[in-house]
C-alpha cells in the first residue's frame, strides 16, 4: 500500500468507520473520517484525497452515489470504493458505470479491504497522465493530438467503451494502454488481441476459452481473454476484420457480461472493459452490411481518431528525440545530435507508416551510424531518396519551363518525375503529392 496515500472514509456508523481507519492505518495509509454526508461534502471540496471509501446508504438526502459523483466532479481519477449492507446487482452496476472502482458488502472482511485498497491506489499516489503514457514524456504541439488527449483524460477513469480509429502505425494500442493505465482498472490485466487474420474458430477460442476436447488439439482446458482480463481491460485491435457471426457472439457477451467457453455449457461471469480499434471506416462498413450496427453502437461509447503523422510534422523533432534515446539505450550507442539538414528531411517526409515507421527509421539510423551525429546519409533510402528526387525534379524544371502554358509545365513535370523514379508510378505519385489514379489520368491526358 502507498505509505503517503490519504484516504477519506465516509460512514455514519462511527464505530464501523473507526474500525476501517484502524485497519488501514496499520498498513501506513493516512485515513480521515467523515461521520455524516455534510461533513464528507465539505472535506471533498476542501481537501485532496487519493482514495474515498463511502457507505452507499447514508442517513441523509445525500447517499453514496452522490458522494461518488462529487468526488468524480472534482478529480475524475480519484478511485471510490462503495460499502453496502444491501448489495444489489443493479445498484452496484450503476455505481461501476458512474466510475466507482469496486464495492464491498458488510460485514467487511479486513483482509479483502486491504487488498482492494492496495490495488485501487495508483503507484506513488498518482495516475500516469495520458499524454505522458502515450509518448512517455514527449509533449505534443499538435492541436489535433491535444484535443484527443483532452477526451482521453475524461474517458479513462470511467468504464465506458472506447473506439480508437486511425491509420496503421498511429499508436492505437499505446492509446488503449494509456486509457487502461489511467483507469481504476490499472492494477488489473490489460490484454490485447488483433482480430485481423484469425478464423472464427480461433477467435472464439481466444476470446472465450475452450473446454478440454472441445476440438482437435484442445488437450487441456484454456481460459479465454475475457476471463483472463477479468476486472481489467481487453483491447480488440482491427475489430473491423471480425467475421459477422463472431460479431454477434461478441455482442451477447458485452450485453450480458457472461462467456461460455467453446465445448462447455458452464457460464462464466466477467467484468471487462473493452477498448476497440480499427483502421477501417466502421460507419461505412455498417452501411455496406459488413459490420453489425448494434455492435458498432455498443463499442462506440466514445470514439477518438488519431491523426496521421503527416498532419502534425511539428511533433516529429520531439518524437525523434524520444526514439533516439530509446534506440541508443538498446544498442549501447552515444548519439545525441542530428544535423539541421537531416531533420529537415524527416520533417518534410509524409511518413505513410506513421509513428511506427519513424521509430523503425530512427533505430536503423542509430545502428548504421558510426559517428556521434546523425546526418542525411544515415536516413533510410525510402525516406531520403524520395525527398532527394523531389528536390532534383524541382531544380531541373525551374530553368526551362518559364513562359510555357500551365498544362505543358504540368505534363513535363510529371514526365521528369517518372524518369527520376525509373518509371515507378507509386513513387512518382508520392513525390508529386497526388494519388496514383490521378497520376494515371494525367498521363493519359
Amino acid at each position: 500500500m502507498n505509505k503517503d496515500a490519504v484516504i477519506l472514509i465516509v460512514d455514519d456508523e462511527k464505530d464501523h468507520a473507526d474500525a476501517l481507519v484502524e485497519a488501514l492505518e496499520k498498513q501506513c495509509a493516512k485515513a480521515t473520517c467523515a461521520y455524516n454526508a455534510a461533513e464528507a461534502v465539505e472535506l471533498i471540496e476542501s481537501e485532496n484525497f487519493d482514495l474515498v471509501i463511502t457507505d452507499l446508504n447514508l442517513r441523509s438526502d445525500i447517499n453514496g452515489i452522490d458522494i461518488l459523483d462529487r468526488v468524480k466532479a472534482k478529480s475524475i481519477t480519484t478511485p471510490v470504493i462503495l460499502i453496502t449492507a444491501y448489495a444489489t446487482i443493479d445498484t452496484c452496476k450503476q455505481a461501476i458505470r458512474r466510475g466507482a472502482y469496486d464495492y464491498l458488502v458488510k460485514p467487511i472482511d479486513v483482509d479483502q479491504l486491504r487488498v482492494m485498497v492496495s490495488k485501487a491506489l495508483p503507484p506513488r499516489g498518482k495516475a500516469i497522465s495520458v499524454e505522458d503514457f502515450v509518448f512517455d514524456g514527449v509533449r505534443s504541439k499538435s492541436h489535433s493530438i491535444l484535443s484527443v488527449f483532452n477526451v482521453l483524460r475524461r474517458v479513462a477513469p470511467t468504464n465506458i467503451s472506447v473506439l480508437i480509429e486511425g491509420e496503421s502505425g498511429t499508436g492505437k494500442e499505446l492509446t488503449a494502454r494509456a486509457i487502461h493505465n489511467n483507469s481504476p482498472r490499472r492494477t488489473r490485466p490489460f490484454r490485447p488481441l488483433n482480430c485481423a487474420g484469425l478464423s472464427e474458430t480461433l477467435l472464439e477460442s481466444e476470446l472465450f476459452g475452450h473446454a478440454k476436447g472441445a476440438f482437435t488439439g484442445a488437450d487441456i482446458e484454456r481460459k479465454g481473454l475475457f476471463e483472463v482480463a477479468d476486472k481489467g481491460t481487453l483491447f480488440l485491435d482491427e475489430i473491423g476484420d471480425m467475421p459477422l457471426t463472431m460479431q454477434a457472439k461478441l455482442l451477447r457477451v458485452l450485453d450480458d457480461g457472461i462467456v461460455i467457453p467453446v465445448g462447455s455449457n458452464r457460464p462464466v461471469k466477467v467484468d471487462v472493459r473493452v477498448i476497440s480499434a480499427t483502421n477501417h471506416n466502421l460507419a461505412k462498413l455498417v452501411e455496406e452490411k459488413k459490420f453489425r450496427q448494434d455492435l458498432y453502437f455498443r463499442i462506440k461509447g466514445v470514439s477518438v481518431t488519431l491523426p496521421p503523422l503527416r498532419s502534425r510534422p511539428e511533433d516529429i523533432p520531439e518524437l525523434f528525440g524520444y526514439f533516439l534515446k530509446q534506440a541508443c539505450e538498446e544498442v549501447g550507442r552515444d548519439i545525441h545530435r542530428i544535423t539541421e539538414a537531416a531533420m529537415a528531411v524527416l520533417v518534410s517526409y509524409d511518413w505513410p507508416g506513421n509513428i511506427r515507421q519513424l521509430n523503425h527509421a530512427v533505430r536503423t539510423m542509430v545502428v548504421m551510424c558510426d559517428r556521434d551525429t546523425l546526418d542525411v546519409r544515415d536516413i533510410p533510402p525510402e525516406v531520403h531518396q524520395v525527398k532527394q528526387l523531389s528536390g532534383k525534379v524541382a531544380a531541373a524544371g525551374a530553368a526551362d519551363l518559364t513562359g510555357r502554358p500551365l498544362n505543358e509545365v504540368e505534363k513535363e513535370h510529371i514526365r521528369r518525375t517518372l524518369r527520376m523514379t525509373g518509371g515507378n508510378r507509386s513513387e512518382a505519385a508520392k513525390i508529386l503529392e497526388i494519388g496514383e489514379r490521378t497520376l494515371y489520368r494525367k498521363i493519359k491526358e
